[in-house]
């Protein structure tokens, strides 16, 4: 199977654009400490936005870490919870009453699978479409449905949908962030549509990974919460308004009613509904690996066929062709990037050991992704000297140097020290 994109041209008042001045509105970059250290369990960076290292130099992931594998969290009496709030809502006619969020990747369709099939749960998985499928992805979407589920597949509209991506790129360094908008919006939005009070994403990827321990106790999170956790200093009203004075977005754009699959339902509906969205990482034990072993074996799930750039894995977030450049603009950003992710959840889960961890992320961290390249440059409808333009842009004095044309991180993490030295990713 070869899927193949075509893309109508997204008709953006070149007048208005090369009178714009570029800024940022990603609040993260001012609040980065200007010293770089790294983790000494784990080899995360505190460039990492709301990551905390503790006073013997352990970051908050790698002690939350300690206490899922360790013994201080009660899983017991968490399996105890999580019945008592499944029997609360639990249907008796067969009517869905579960909102399961996800890609139809492998944690998601472990969480769905479990709910229905150990829990007795009547689930409505929910997909916000990736900007564009590949093929992987999209077989294990099919997949997914067909190993036993009701599932619904939101797709937004394409033009805007390409135009708020651009508009990310070039004010947030991230052209992925309206999917992580719709992702987080459109499970609210079916779930207040259907009359379904209960939603339950896979993991908190702020307490997993690395960043805000506000909610590291709780079994939920709230959209008063998404401004602090997502939005990141802009979210969709001010990327449409900001559009819109770069002549990327018309006013008539601005009257569609789209831009509703990004924004939560009113919290008045919330509160009347009493919506709840919870986390199955704080009921179960998350080892992301486990659930690649999993979802293979009981919806079918499928690993790539082939290791994807920028890491050494095959079966995390496969389903997006524009996904790598996520990855690595946040490599561009704070100096870490796809492989450091998947490598510090290796290393807490005792998959590999710091030393090894060290050695795959200077390895691959810098890889570009140029698989999808011309791909994601048509999608944008930017050229290639654009795209570098806007990561140089991005890049803060503290992290990167330049030395002979060529830039480098000022430090990278090693098994004993710290180095400057790693290879060339742009001139």
């Amino acid at each position: 199977m070869d899927i193949k994109h075509k893309f109508q041209k997204l008709m953006i008042d070149t007048d208005k654009y090369e009178s714009y001045k570029p800024k940022t509105f990603d609040a993260q970059l001012s609040l980065l400490p200007k010293e770089i250290k790294f983790c000494k369990k784990c080899i995360m960076s505190n460039q990492r936005p709301r990551t905390e290292f503790d006073e013997h130099g352990v970051c908050n992931a790698c002690r939350y870490a300690e206490m899922k594998f360790e013994g201080t969290i009660d899983w017991e009496n968490r399996e105890k919870e999580l019945v008592e709030l499944l029997d609360k809502y639990r249907s008796k006619d067969g009517k869905w009453d579960v909102v399961v969020p996800g890609s139809a990747g492998k944690d998601s369709a472990t969480v769905v699978h479990q709910l229905k099939q150990r829990y007795g749960m009547h689930p409505l998985h929910v997909t916000w479409a990736p900007f564009i499928y590949t093929d992987i992805g999209w077989q294990n979407y099919f997949n997914l449905v067909q190993s036993g589920f009701d599932g619904l597949l939101a797709w937004p509209n394409g033009i805007l949908h390409r135009k708020l991506a651009r508009v990310a790129f070039e004010l947030k360094g991230d052209p992925w962030e309206p999917f992580t908008f719709g992702q987080k919006a459109y499970a609210f939005q079916v779930a207040s549509k259907f009359q379904i009070p209960l939603i339950f994403y896979g993991e908190s990827g702020e307490i997993e990974y690395g960043g805000s321990f506000k909610n590291w106790d709780k079994s939920h999170e709230s959209p008063e919460d998404w401004d602090e956790l997502y939005f990141k200093g802009a979210g969709i009203d001010i990327l449409l308004e900001e559009g819109i004075k770069m002549g990327i977005f018309t006013e008539e754009e601005r009257k569609e009613n789209s831009f509703d699959f990004y924004k939560s339902p009113p919290f008045e509906d919330i509160k009347r509904l009493n919506l709840q969205m919870h986390w199955w990482s704080y009921y179960k034990l998350w080892v992301p690996q486990e659930n690649f072993y999993y979802a293979a074996k009981n919806t079918d799930f499928e690993a790539s066929h082939e290791r994807t750039e920028g890491t050494y894995t095959k079966s995390f977030s496969i389903d997006d062709r524009l996904d790598p450049f996520h990855w690595y603009l946040a490599y561009i950003k704070f100096g870490y990037g796809r492989a450091t992710r998947e490598v510090c959840s290796d290393i807490r889960c005792g998959h590999i050991t710091r030393e090894e961890g060290v050695a795959l992320a200077q390895r691959y961290d810098h890889e570009f992704p140029k698989k999808y390249f011309k791909e994601f440059l048509n999608y944008l409808e930017i050229s290639e000297e654009h795209f570098w333009e806007v990561l140089d842009r991005y890049r803060l004095p503290h992290i990167w140097k330049k030395e002979n044309k060529k830039w480098k991180r000022r430090k990278m993490v090693a098994n004993n020290s710290v180095s400057g030295e790693e290879p060339l990713d742009h001139e």
